[in-house]
């Protein structure tokens, strides 16, 4: 009833809606239905807006003595034109067909519908889709009451838009001209594709230089946002790089272990971050869902930092100055946690859920928007790496795992218990990978192999930045994400890869520490 109160406010001329404008909408030639939905939307009542959607919904059905009925959820049917509720068995009815274009006109039609809302978020909506529609001179008389009547001025400018494009295929010129030049002022990829569509098929010289010039503004606004896209998404991998890198950054650069099971230590963290799911899904109110994720992260870091203490009492602590056996013995590490995983869930990926305060995106700018969950690992990614920062420069244990890395005998004669350390250190890369597995759970598919694809970067990651160096890790995670999304938009995926790798190779054999070098006694 609020959108037959504002469209009689407008001086609309109204109607019911009748069985027999209901059925010629359903029914016939495409041409005589959209000329019927143009007419609908011109008269409106109550019942033309749920018509519509019921068509668009796929719920509008034909009675076998030539009426027009409504189904829903429940199985019930209602008259097109009344809503009074029919009695009639579902199988004696006949559906009603749609091709794509009285789909594209019944789109149109809704949101003009539904510039009448109360709400200016969804009359914005509206003017978007109306513009997404393209040129229809039908609409103008519409939109210029809508422009009239409308108090937001973002909502207004929106509506402006909309009805430039109507009027973009105007027989006029002074319309078309003043169509070209207010598309010029938009920046989505709908205009640019309708200012193609209009430059195309105009004859006109001066609008075609206004096209033209509205087509260039509209393209540097896309452009720029295409290009800030790429370093978002660059960001983005190097951030999960970090991640996954930060935990080898310990074992490997400062233990000088071969980690080969790192990336099953991450798996680990999944998995744990899936089962947490699990029980708050099947334990505890739906409405604490959310918040499975805070309750996750420790979980997943305490899972493998438990585990990798684990591997480095019963494996490794006996293998320490012995590069390959530590490659090997690892390697064999990884196999078998990787079998113990498809023993307990299968073989095949499991289902984590994101909770619902990651999903969606942050639309900046056209062509820029940001998902909330790649948002959300950068700043996971600051956290950890301040976290690990603060702990190696400024607690009792990272003072003790930089002393057993400079010289091992010289701290154990000083009173440093540096077998304990060594299950401590290797404990924390393990937990980080275990963090680096929580945050990958909620961008990727969660599985048995789930490390495998990133055990080759963060190796990478981690001579490339200098063994044993953060700062060098942090930089070269980040440099390599940005390179790999840089290089994909102009050789591929696969040879973006290969070139990375090459320009690593060439970049050890002439800078064989990597970006920084240790210096003093530790080198």
């Amino acid at each position: 009833m609020a959108l037959l109160a504002l469209l009689l406010s407008w001086s609309l001329p109204t109607s019911a809606l009748t069985q027999q404008q209901a059925l010629t909408v359903a029914q016939g030639d495409t041409d005589t239905r959209i000329t019927a939905i143009s007419t609908l939307i011109a008269t409106p009542d109550a019942q033309t807006l749920p018509y519509l959607q019921a068509l668009l919904d796929d719920r509008a059905r034909l009675t076998p003595d030539g009426r027009v009925v409504l189904t829903t959820a429940t199985g019930s049917v209602t008259d097109a034109a009344t809503g009074a509720p029919v009695d009639l068995p579902s199988s004696s009815l006949e559906e009603v067909l749609l091709n794509n274009r009285l789909r594209s006109e019944l789109d149109g039609a809704l949101a003009a519908l539904k510039l009448s809302s109360a709400d200016p978020t969804e009359r914005r909506a509206a003017a978007r889709a109306l513009m997404d529609a393209g040129a229809d001179l039908s609409r103008v008389p519409l939109l210029d009451r809508a422009i009239a009547n409308e108090p937001d001025s973002a909502t207004k400018a929106a509506l402006a838009l909309a009805r430039a494009a109507a009027l973009s295929a105007s027989p006029e010129v002074a319309h078309r001209l003043e169509a070209a030049e207010r598309l010029g002022q938009s920046r989505s990829p709908e205009t640019q594709q309708l200012l193609n569509q209009r430059l195309a098929e105009e004859q006109d010289p001066a609008v075609k230089r206004v096209l033209q010039r509205s087509l260039r503004s509209v393209e540097d606004a896309l452009a720029w946002g295409e290009r800030l896209s790429a370093v978002f998404t660059g960001i983005s991998l190097g951030s999960i790089l970090l991640l996954v890198a930060l935990g080898l950054a310990i074992t490997y650069g400062l233990m000088g272990v071969i980690n080969m099971a790192h990336g099953e230590l991450m798996m680990i963290g999944a998995y744990a971050t899936y089962l947490v799911q699990v029980a708050f899904r099947q334990w505890l109110p739906p409405a604490w869902f959310d918040g499975y994720l805070v309750a996750a992260i420790p979980a997943a870091f305490l899972t493998s930092a438990l585990v990798g203490a684990a591997l480095e009492r019963t494996v490794l602590r006996w293998l320490y100055g012995r590069p390959l056996e530590t490659l090997l013995a690892t390697w064999g590490l990884s196999l078998a946690l990787m079998q113990s995983v498809r023993s307990l869930f299968g073989a095949q990926n499991v289902a984590v859920e994101s909770p619902s305060w990651l999903g969606g995106s942050v639309s900046l700018l056209p062509g820029l928007s940001l998902p909330m969950n790649r948002v959300a690992i950068i700043l996971f990614a600051l956290a950890v790496l301040a976290g690990m920062a603060l702990l190696i420069a400024r607690t009792r244990l990272g003072l003790f795992v930089r002393a057993v890395t400079q010289n091992r005998p010289i701290a154990a004669c000083m009173g440093v218990p540096t077998a304990r350390v060594d299950t401590y250190a290797f404990a924390l890369g393990s937990g980080l990978a275990g963090l680096a597995g929580c945050a990958l759970s909620q961008v990727g598919n969660v599985g048995p192999d789930l490390g495998q694809s990133y055990i080759v970067d963060a190796f990478m990651v981690v001579v490339l930045g200098g063994v044993g160096q953060l700062a060098g890790t942090v930089l070269a995670a980040l440099g390599l994400g940005l390179a790999n999304k840089a290089l994909e938009g102009v050789m591929g995926a696969v040879l973006a890869k290969i070139a990375v790798l090459l320009f690593i190779i060439v970049f050890i054999q002439k800078r064989p520490q990597g970006l920084f070098a240790m210096k003093g006694r530790e080198a």
